[in-house]
């Protein structure tokens, strides 16, 4: 059962004197008990989406199409129903604790707001509620851990909080964007084994990442995006093992495990698109077609790739 879809989302943001295209035409359905990932280089337009769908976008956004979540459009929704809906039925665990914590309330109080929020506990109870799920994420003193604030806590344990924040309401979507950036490998593992652990079984994720180690741990399916636009959907196992997409195949070749062959050239500029496929000029199998024209998603061998080669 679809839980979100999104169709033909295209959010822009005007400057004086240019129009930069962040996302340009995304579709995409999210299934209930979903895990799907949406994987892809920095500025491509990851976390502009998942901002639009928790509407959180800034006002100078110019945003068309619809983000459907039950028989409410996410873009039209007035702010009284967006509202209501964050945080109790979709949370979001955001890149930056240090920047998405409050440096002036105590960690239990951050934690137990939403709770309070969307009355779903008195205050007694919510500060409970608060201490069992820090104890659940490892902390190993929680009730001395919910008087504490955010600066006395590591990168890793802020963002064990961040996931509190994220759990309290028992969502039943979750958007996950980089939980693990900025985190050495052994701390990155706990706070992926801790996400994996959460979602089994009872939640949806949508996980954005630059990085395909994580979304192959955590998700079964991946979206690969490029200049606002996804370019191939598969599961995540077969997309990994078998890249369709030159872009896709271009981002497992430049991993270290793959020799370290980057993909030349740069991304095109999001305020000056090409009118044909917007990797062509970086990719080692481009056509003329490929400058001329712009290529539609396509199904191609059980999955969708943008790219005239499967046409």
């Amino acid at each position: 059962m679809e839980l979100i879809r999104i169709d033909g989302l295209y959010v822009a943001f005007s400057t004086r004197s240019e129009t930069v295209r962040a996302v340009d035409t995304v579709d995409l359905a999210i299934n209930e008990g979903d895990t799907i990932s949406l994987i892809g280089e920095s500025g491509c337009g990851k976390t502009v989406t998942g901002m639009a769908i928790m509407g959180l976008l800034p006002t100078n956004a110019r945003i068309t199409g619809t983000i459907r979540y039950g028989d409410q459009d996410l873009l039209s929704a007035p702010d009284s129903t967006l509202q209501r809906i964050r945080g109790k039925e979709i949370a979001m665990i955001s890149q930056n604790s240090a920047n998405a914590l409050n440096p002036v309330m105590t960690v239990g109080d951050q934690i137990a707001e939403p709770l309070l929020i969307h009355h779903l506990l008195p205050a007694p109870e919510a500060r409970q509620e608060a201490v069992r799920l820090l104890s659940a994420l490892g902390f190993d003193e929680p009730e001395r851990a919910r008087e504490q604030y955010p600066h006395e806590f590591s990168g890793g344990m802020r963002e064990r909080i961040l996931i509190a924040l994220a759990l309290i309401c028992n969502p039943g979507l979750i958007i996950a964007d980089e939980p693990t950036s900025g985190l050495d490998a052994q701390v990155k593992s706990q706070i992926l084994q801790l996400i994996k652990k959460q979602i089994d079984g009872n939640r949806t994720l949508f996980l954005i990442t630059h990085d395909m180690g994580t979304a192959h741990f955590l998700c079964t399916r991946t979206a690969v995006m490029y200049a606002g636009e996804i370019v191939e959907i598969g599961q995540t196992h077969d997309l990994l093992s078998l890249p369709m997409h030159p872009y896709t195949q271009g981002l497992l070749a430049s991993l270290p495990s793959a020799g370290l062959h980057p993909i030349p050239g740069v991304s095109p500029s999001p305020a000056h698109l090409p009118g044909g496929c917007r990797f062509c000029t970086r990719c080692p199998a481009s056509m003329d077609r490929c400058r001329r024209e712009h290529p539609a998603l396509i199904d191609a061998k059980g999955r969708q790739v943008r790219c005239f080669r499967y046409d």
